[in-house]
């Protein structure tokens, strides 16, 4: 009774509230501007730079040099993209692509596989999607005033996420310890 009480409460409803695309090159110059217009072709928006936290000599890179770009989308492109990357991993997904605060993440090799065009010129750039899920409700904890906290019943656990993953996508979920 209780149980059928919670499905059927639109408040409970599990929803995507954004994809992060990142691209991280590893390097500045012209890789990493190559990254931005395959992430630009992609969603349709300017990315944003990631930088390094501190000097590799090894990998050849500096404190505070632009090494990665990512952006975020939102809404109904969000989810023709995430609908795109997860055909590329064949809708399977292992279980420790998915954190306890209910989000997940997974990662393509090639974005030509998401249907752009190769463009010798570019090259080839993998990156990677995570996804965070939040139920309606869940601005209370974002708002400006009276702020509040998400009550535990209603956030988005681990299992949560990997029973809407499997009903929404029709995904697998394998329980290999190492992918």
């Amino acid at each position: 009774m209780v149980a059928e009480k919670k499905l059927s409460n639109p408040m409970r409803e599990i929803r995507v509230q954004k994809l992060i695309l990142n691209c991280c090159v590893g390097e500045s110059g012209d890789r990493l501007q190559k990254a931005t217009k395959v992430l630009e072709q992609l969603t349709g928006q300017q990315p944003v730079f990631g930088r390094a936290r501190y000097t590799v000599r090894t990998f050849a890179i500096r404190r505070n040099e632009k090494i990665s770009c990512s952006v975020t989308v939102r809404g109904d492109k969000a989810m023709q993209l995430l609908e795109a990357g997860l055909k590329v991993k064949e809708y399977e997904l292992l279980r420790k692509n998915f954190s306890d605060g209910g989000n997940f993440g997974f990662g393509i090799s090639e974005h030509i596989d998401l249907g752009i065009k190769y463009d010798p010129s570019t090259g080839i750039y993998g990156m990677d999607f995570y996804v965070v899920l939040d139920r309606p409700g869940y601005r209370v904890s974002r708002r400006r005033r009276a702020v509040s906290r998400v009550g535990i019943q209603h956030r988005v656990t681990k299992d949560d996420a990997i029973k809407w993953f499997q009903t929404k996508f029709e995904g697998i979920v394998l329980n290999k310890a190492h992918g």
